[in-house]
C-alpha cells in the first residue's frame, strides 16, 4: 500500500468522528505488515478530558487485535488544517511508546499537504518506561 491509499483511509475514517464541540474532525489509518488497516476518529465527550483522538484510536484498536508494534509500518493522520495535521502530545506520548520509533508517520490535510515524518523527530526526548 502506498503513502497515498493510507491517506485516503484516513479520510474516509475522518468522516466517523464525533466532533460536534470543537468539530475539528480528525481520521487516522494505521498500516500493519500484515497488510491489515486500522482505522480511527476522534470522540469528543462533553467532558472533554474524556476525549479520545484518531491516531490512539487506531492504535487501540490494532492492539485490541492482537497486534503489536512490531507490526506497525506506517501511520497517516489527517484534518481539515491549514497545513498538515500534526498529533497532540498525547497522541505523541502514547506513539512514542507504542510505535516504531523510525516507521514514517504521514501527516496531511484536505489541501493534499503531507508531511512525512516519524515519532522520533515529533517527540525526540520521550518520557519512557525508563525514566520510571
Amino acid at each position: 500500500m502506498n503513502r497515498q491509499e493510507l491517506i485516503d483511509i484516513a479520510a474516509e475514517a475522518r468522516e466517523r468522528s464525533y466532533s460536534p464541540y470543537s468539530h475539528f474532525a480528525v481520521g487516522a489509518a494505521l498500516l500493519c505488515s500484515d497488510g491489515a488497516v486500522y482505522i480511527g476518529a476522534n470522540v469528543e465527550n462533553a467532558s472533554y478530558p474524556l476525549c479520545m483522538c484518531a491516531e490512539r484510536n487506531a492504535i487501540y484498536n490494532a492492539m485490541m487485535d492482537g497486534k503489536t508494534s512490531e507490526d506497525f509500518l506506517a501511520l497517516a493522520i489527517i484534518a481539515d488544517t491549514e497545513d498538515a495535521c500534526s498529533p497532540c502530545g498525547a497522541c505523541r506520548q502514547v506513539l512514542s511508546e507504542l510505535f516504531p520509533r523510525t516507521a514514517p508517520i504521514y501527516l496531511s490535510n484536505l489541501e493534499g499537504d503531507v508531511k512525512e515524518t516519524t515519532i522520533e523527530e515529533l517527540l525526540p526526548f520521550a518520557f519512557d518506561g525508563g525514566d520510571l
